[in-house]
C-alpha cells in the first residue's frame, strides 16, 4: 500500500488520524453512527507534553523565514520567489531555571489544522499551541561546530510534527533545521509586511489530486513535489553555511556553528524520500534516513553510495508490501544501507502525533505501538544513525536485532 493518500477522503483520513482522533475520522466515514467519534471531557482538556530529551545538552530554538530568489513558488508561481519556514533547534549552553519555553505551533496554524479537518469542536486549538517543549527561544548556543541534520515533514503535515526528533537530536549535540515547504501543509504562518502574518494553505494537495492520469498522475506530480523539496533542503544549507545571519543580525551566526563535512539530511513520508533525493543531488548530504516514506522519485546514481536508513512500518514496508518502491530503491543502493520495520507501527508512528494522542487517551487500533515506544525507537535509531556516519561513532544498534527493541526487524532481501 503506497504510504501517502492522495485523494479527497484518503487525505482526510490522514490528517484526521495526524490530529491525534483515529475515531473521528472512522466516525465521518461511516456517517457518524460510531460511538468512537465522542471524546470524553478530559481528553479534550488534557495538559501535554514531549518527552525530556536523552542527551545532555540544553535546547534552543530559532525561527527563520527563508526566500529563494532563484526559484519561483513551483504550486503558485504568480506567488513569486519560493519561501520556507524554518525552526532551527541547537544545543544550547546550561542554564538555571525554566526559561521561555518555545511554542509548539502558533494560534493560526492550529485552528487551520482542526478547523479543515471540522475537529475545532472536539479538540481546542489552545492544546496544540501549548504542548510542552523542551527548546527555549532566548537560549545562547553552545560554544563549537556542530553536525547539521535538516529535517523535512510528511506532505500535508506540519513542520511541528518532527518536535521531538529535532530536540532530541539537538540534545545530542546536532544543529537541526526543520522545514516547512510553502502550500504543502494545510496551515503555515509567513510573515507579511508591517508585522502582519500570512497563512499558505495546501495548495498542493489539490494539485495533486487533479492531477490528470489517475495514479500514474499523482505519483508524478508526488515526485516532482520531492526533487522542489531536495531543492528547499540544500537552499537552507546554503542558507545557514553562508557566513551570514538568515533573516537579519537577532539570529545565531550559524555559520559559525555549522561543521560543513558533517551534514545529513532525514524526513518523514515524502520528506524522508526529498532527504534521500538530497543526498544524491547535494554533495555536501553524507548521509540520509527516510522515515516510512515512498520513494515516489529514486536516488539520483549520485546518491547511491551515501549511507541511507530506511526505517518504516511492518505492513507498509516489509520487503513483500505493495509499496515495492523501497525493494527497488535497496537493490540500487550500493553504500552502507538498513532497512528497519517496525512492528505494531503506522504512518504517523515516526512523528511526534502517537506521544501526543496517548496523552488525549487517543490511539489508532490498527497501530497499537505507544506513543513512548514509538519515540524511542525513532530517536534512537536516527540518532545513532547519524552518530555513525556524521561522527564516526560505532553504534551497535544498527548492527543487529536487539533485545531491547523487539518490535524493530532488520530486513535484507
Amino acid at each position: 500500500m503506497i504510504r501517502i493518500r492522495v485523494r479527497r477522503n484518503a487525505v482526510t483520513v490522514l490528517l484526521a488520524l495526524s490530529l491525534l482522533a483515529p475515531a473521528f475520522a472512522a466516525c465521518a466515514e461511516d456517517g457518524g453512527s460510531s460511538s468512537a467519534g465522542h471524546a470524553s471531557p478530559s481528553a479534550t482538556e488534557a495538559a501535554l507534553a514531549l518527552p525530556r530529551p536523552t542527551g545532555s545538552y540544553e535546547i534552543g530554538r530559532d525561527s527563520l523565514h527563508l526566500v529563494d530568489d532563484k526559484r519561483r513558488d513551483p504550486w503558485v508561481p504568480s506567488a513569486g520567489s519560493r519561501e520556507l519556514m524554518v525552526s532551527v533547534f541547537y544545543p544550547a549552553r546550561h542554564r538555571g531555571g525554566d526559561g521561555d519555553r518555545a511554542p509548539y505551533l502558533s494560534a493560526k496554524e492550529a485552528e487551520q489544522l482542526l478547523k479543515g479537518q471540522k475537529l475545532d469542536k472536539v479538540i481546542h486549538a489552545e492544546q496544540l499551541t501549548s504542548v510542552r517543549t523542551n527548546a527555549r527561544s532566548t537560549a545562547r548556543p553552545a560554544r563549537g561546530k556542530h553536525p547539521l541534520v535538516v529535517l523535512s515533514p510528511g506532505f500535508t503535515l506540519h513542520r511541528a510534527t518532527l518536535t521531538a526528533l529535532a530536540e532530541t537530536l539537538a540534545s545530542h549535540g546536532y544543529l537541526v533545521a526543520v522545514v516547512d515547504h510553502a502550500y504543502e501543509s494545510f496551515g503555515t504562518e509567513f510573515p507579511g509586511d508591517k508585522g502582519s502574518s500570512r497563512i499558505r494553505t495546501c495548495v498542493a494537495c489539490r494539485k495533486v489530486e487533479e492531477a490528470p492520469g489517475g495514479d500514474a498522475g499523482e505519483k508524478k506530480m508526488l515526485a516532482k513535489a520531492t526533487r522542489n523539496r531536495a531543492a528547499d533542503i540544500s537552499f537552507v544549507i546554503d542558507e545557514l553555511t553562508a557566513g551570514s545571519r538568515p533573516g537579519g543580525g537577532r539570529h545565531p551566526d550559524y555559520a559559525a556553528l555549522v561543521d560543513t563535512r558533517r551534514i545529513g539530511a532525514a524526513g518523514h513520508s515524502l520528506g524522508g524520500n526529498a532527504a534521500a533525493v538530497a543526498a544524491g543531488t547535494d554533495h555536501r548530504i553524507r548521509a540520509a534516513a527516510n522515515l516510512d516514506g515512498t520513494f515516489f522519485a529514486p536516488v539520483p546514481s549520485a546518491g547511491t553510495s551515501r549511507p541511507v536508513l530506511m526505517l518504516g512500518t511492518r505492513e507498509g514496508h516489509n520487503p513483500r508490501a505493495d509499496d515495492a518502491t523501497w525493494l527497488q530503491q535497496w537493490q540500487r543502493l550500493n553504500g552502507w544501507k538498513r532497512w528497519l520495520t517496525v512492528a505494531d507501527s503506522g504512518h504517523l508512528t515516526f512523528t511526534d502525533l502517537p506521544i501526543l494522542g496517548e496523552q488525549l487517551g487517543m490511539t489508532d487500533p490498527k497501530a497499537p505501538l505507544s506513543g513512548k515506544r514509538s519515540w524511542q525507537i525513532t530517536t534512537g535509531y536516527a540518532t545513532a544513525f547519524f552518530d555513525r556516519h556524521l561522527r564516526n561513532q560505532h553504534r551497535p544498534l544498527l548492527d543487529d536485532p536487539s533485545k531491547a527493541n523487539p518490535e524493530v526487524a532488520f530486513h535484507s532481501p
